[in-house]
């Protein structure tokens, strides 16, 4: 049975950066990549809110450039799943999907959130290309444009505000006769004069070859279709933290978010670490992101520095 000092599950920002910050404290970590090495952001073209790209970086590029940093600082990155582990024990028991056994006197876990998606092949085919799962991220790309909006809770109230600072129009498509965001954030949408809320309604198709040109929408109420030219589609119907394996052993709140202690990354388990969007369900940034993964990292460290390790 192998045995590791660090181990990182998990490859985007935060992973990334917590095998940087391990790697330069000594502590030898192996990343292992998993299903989607470098997260979310390989879903993603252009990233240009994260410091120190002036010019701007495409997505898969970035985690290029944070794997090749945590390599040169002595990460060993692996490209295999983790399929099994077990927290019950002082040593963390890790099984990959070959069946590589592992002994880890720490555990940083990394898995990211997957965005939830309509289901429709026009949304696959066009992701990039207008269609996003993140406002914040790609909204200033269709500045003074028009836009739609999917989704009907807090986190789509709060994007379609954001965005009706930027583009011309945002039509938020909501499935149900009513929002289900909070009191407050109904009212900041229903009195912007950018926002126009088209209820009953669903996506029935994405339309467009090369890039976004517009929408068919299906009024499931009334049975009727109508087209939309916009120019992006922001879907916002919430997010699937990755943190099925860890449901055995480690604290997480209704949505399935990793719980981790205020002001550090520790779970509820001695000597295992969250980082990133599986414990972050308010941000979801690259750069807060990374942030959490050097916060794990110190925390691994100082831990097992108590322990002697």
């Amino acid at each position: 049975m192998e045995k590791i000092k660090c181990l990182v599950i998990g490859s985007g920002p935060a992973g990334y950066t917590a095998a940087i910050y391990a790697s330069r404290a000594g502590l030898n970590p192996v990343v292992y990549a998993g299903p989607e090495p470098g997260g979310q952001l390989m879903l993603t073209t252009d990233v240009e809110n994260f410091p120190g790209y002036p010019d701007g970086v495409l997505g898969p590029q970035m985690m290029e450039d944070f794997k090749k940093q945590a390599e040169r600082m002595g990460a060993e990155v692996r490209h295999e799943v983790i399929t099994k582990v077990d927290f019950s024990g002082d040593v963390h028991l890790i099984t990959t999907e070959m069946g590589h056994e592992i002994e880890a006197e720490s555990v940083i876990i990394a898995t990211g959130a997957s965005a939830k998606w309509l289901g429709l092949e026009s949304e696959q085919r066009l992701m990039n290309k207008g269609v996003s799962a993140c406002a914040v991220c790609d909204g200033f790309f269709f500045r003074d444009q028009v836009v739609a909006l999917v989704g009907g809770g807090d986190t789509a109230a709060e994007e379609a505000l954001y965005l009706s600072k930027i583009v011309k129009k945002v039509y938020m498509i909501v499935r149900r006769d009513e929002l289900r965001a909070s009191k407050i954030m109904q009212k900041r949408v229903m009195e912007s004069d950018k926002i126009e809320i088209v209820w009953n309604t669903q996506i029935k198709e994405i339309l467009g070859d090369q890039f976004v040109e517009g929408v068919k929408l299906i009024n499931t109420k009334e049975n009727t279709e109508k087209e939309i030219e916009l120019a992006a589609v922001f879907v916002a119907i919430g997010h699937k933290p990755n943190t099925d394996l860890f449901k055995e052993y480690l604290e997480m709140d209704d949505q399935g978010y990793l719980i981790t202690e205020k002001s550090s990354m520790k779970t509820n388990v001695e000597g295992v670490f969250a980082c990133g969007d599986v414990q972050d369900k308010v941000y979801r940034q690259a750069v807060t992101a990374a942030g959490t993964g050097c916060m794990a990292a110190l925390d691994a460290e100082r831990y097992l520095a108590e322990k002697g390790a």
